[in-house]
């Protein structure tokens, strides 16, 4: 396998893999290849598949960061800025080279869409940088919609015996768009019309909430927290006022803020903040505190519904 050459700055193919032979196969000659090129390398991938890799490469797994995409990258909006950001970041010399799987078959329909958004969005993350990032997709396992979709957000793919190809439907704008979906509250969700002087209050009626649907312990700190960001944001920059709507669904909390604001930034709470930049860290803190974040942006503004296991 030869994913780069010297002219290319980023490099993001996707491996579509049959079976754990074609698997270890293609990801152990991926690092061996950085690793007779001197370069820093990252494996993030389900916690199966991690062993996989590193019973194929033996003593040459040593100096390789390894992860567990299932912990690292439960929530698709934070891979970009903790764990492929986080490890390119540290290494700003040279070439970067890492696997990353955030799709795997059990993730849920409501997670899909941040997967395919943040497959997309790596591109324009990652653009000009010595970075490459190889995305491997099961193919047995995956839904055909997700290998179609996984076509449109990689510019190459390699198949299981290793043959590279150009991907004639890369378009990673399009996915983007596609599954910028609106999102519908629970008829039963209670809600919250807030102001800039409701602030304090409207997040006491979160707290209240999330007791009462079931959670506890530190994850209140967590809504709180997220809370207070968003709604902070909306009186700030949505038009000054939004509606909080909070409810219960399949084992986890859900917290919505819809307001007037229109996210111009694709990348807004997947790209870390410059150290001396204003604003643009409410976002990036949900995604981290959060299970799942979901955003919409409309002609109306914009929705985010993040949520939380109970």
């Amino acid at each position: 396998m030869s994913t780069v050459t010297t002219h290319e700055a980023f490099v993001h193919p996707a491996l579509f893999y049959g079976s754990e032979q074609e698997y270890t196969q293609q990801t152990v000659a991926f690092l061996r290849e950085g690793l007779a090129n001197g370069e820093p390398m990252a494996v993030a991938v389900p916690g199966p598949n991690l062993d996989l890799i590193k019973a194929g490469l033996g003593g040459d797994a040593e100096g390789i960061l390894f992860l567990d995409m299932t912990e690292a990258g439960r929530n698709p909006g934070r891979i970009i800025p903790k764990v492929l950001r986080g490890f390119a970041d540290a290494h700003p010399k040279g070439r970067v080279r890492i696997i990353g799987e955030p799709i795997w078959a059990g993730r849920s329909a409501v997670e899909y869409p941040a997967c395919a958004q943040h497959e997309a969005l790596i591109n324009v993350a990652f653009e000009g940088r010595a970075v490459t990032i190889l995305c491997p997709y099961d193919e047995v396992r995956l839904a055909p919609e997700v290998i179609a979709d996984a076509k449109v957000t990689h510019p190459t793919v390699i198949s299981g015996e290793g043959c590279e190809s150009v991907s004639d439907a890369y378009d990673w704008q399009a996915v983007v768009d596609r599954y910028n979906q609106a999102l519908a509250p629970a008829s039963d969700a209670a809600a919250f019309s807030y102001g800039g002087e409701d602030l304090p209050e409207v997040r006491q009626f979160a707290l209240a909430e999330a007791m009462r649907l079931g959670l506890v312990g530190e994850r209140l700190m967590d809504v709180e927290l997220a809370v207070a960001e968003l709604t902070t944001n909306s009186v700030v920059h949505g038009g000054g006022c939004g509606t909080l709507a909070i409810w219960a669904e399949q084992g986890q909390l859900v917290c919505e803020v819809r307001d007037a604001g229109r996210l111009t930034d694709p990348l807004a709470g997947r790209r870390p903040p410059e150290r001396d930049q204003l604003g643009g860290r409410g976002l990036m803190l949900v995604h981290y505190v959060a299970d799942l974040v979901r955003v919409h942006v409309g002609d109306d503004g914009t929705t985010v519904r993040f949520y939380l296991s109970l």
